[in-house]
């Protein structure tokens, strides 16, 4: 099978560890559940009768459903639509930053909502084609000069990404993990969960967002579908940069740790050393 790549870029995505992940998780899967999907390049790719792709930043999976309601050409045509009217390129700044304060406006007349196809626009347009919110919920990415837009190769991961939403049965939420109900679930089905890495530095982790409550309510959830007899698999790393997650290396003596190889590059996120090796593990329960 052809791996499709998400057209979103997040730091940490799997895109790259594809070949092993899937390789690892069980052949036959009734129900696949991403707790943490962010850009989908887990859940699009698996092999599963029936997909939920759950992630807690809202507008993901509102975005994702919008695209697989709407189909490529009426998708296309709205960002085409914002490029043109906004005069969007690499060098254009100031279009960009209409086109994001339009977006931010708490009411958008055309749509009633804001247009999950003007945020896509907005995140080609914007630094490392990346995706962060304030407190307020307004996108706050600055513009990606000279280097983001929806290019030809965009182009064309955003109509093989958006084809294959339309192929599989897949539904969204955005719900927070622990809201995950282990008694609706069964031996048939998986739970993948790939949540922010306590001791590694992104953007999801810069204002609280993960704590060592957080990683131990998560780890006790994970117990909770072991004794409900759910599979499940976690990816995380033991050790980055010298320091080690001892809360998750305690845990992991109750199941298997499968040691992967790999090390990101689009992690280039306030770090000066790129070739530092992080300890990047699957741990599964079956």
């Amino acid at each position: 099978m052809e791996y499709v790549k998400s057209p979103l870029n997040y730091t940490g995505g799997k895109y790259k560890l594809l070949p092993q992940l899937l390789s690892l998780f069980p052949k036959d899967i009734n129900t696949f559940v991403d707790l943490f999907a962010g850009g989908g390049n887990v859940a699009l790719n698996v092999r599963a009768k029936r997909v939920v792709f759950n992630d807690l930043m809202w507008q993901v999976p509102n975005m994702l459903e919008e695209f697989k309601r709407l189909g490529v050409q009426e998708c296309l045509r709205r960002i085409d639509g914002y490029i043109e009217e906004y005069s969007l390129s690499k060098e254009n700044r100031e279009g960009y930053l209409r086109l994001r304060e339009r977006y931010n406006e708490p009411f958008d007349v055309e749509f009633a909502v804001q247009d999950p196809l003007m945020l896509y626009t907005l995140i080609c347009y914007s630094f490392n084609n990346q995706i962060r919110f304030n407190s307020k919920q307004e996108y706050n990415m600055p513009f990606g000069k000279n280097r983001s837009s929806f290019n030809p190769a965009l182009r064309e991961k955003f109509v093989a990404f958006v084809n294959r939403l339309q192929e599989i049965d897949i539904e969204f939420a955005a719900k927070d993990f622990r809201e995950l109900k282990e008694d609706k679930l069964g031996a048939a089905d998986f739970v993948y969960c790939d949540p922010p890495y306590l001791i590694t530095v992104a953007s999801y982790n810069e204002n609280g967002g993960w704590g060592e409550q957080a990683e131990r309510e998560l780890l006790s959830k994970l117990d909770k579908l072991n004794d409900a007899g759910v599979r499940f698999a976690l990816s995380n790393v033991l050790e980055s940069k010298g320091t080690s997650n001892d809360i998750l290396k305690e845990w992991t003596k109750k199941y298997k740790v499968i040691y992967l190889d790999h090390t990101y590059s689009n992690c280039s996120y306030h770090k000066k050393d790129k070739v530092s090796k992080d300890v990047e593990v699957l741990i599964i329960n079956y």
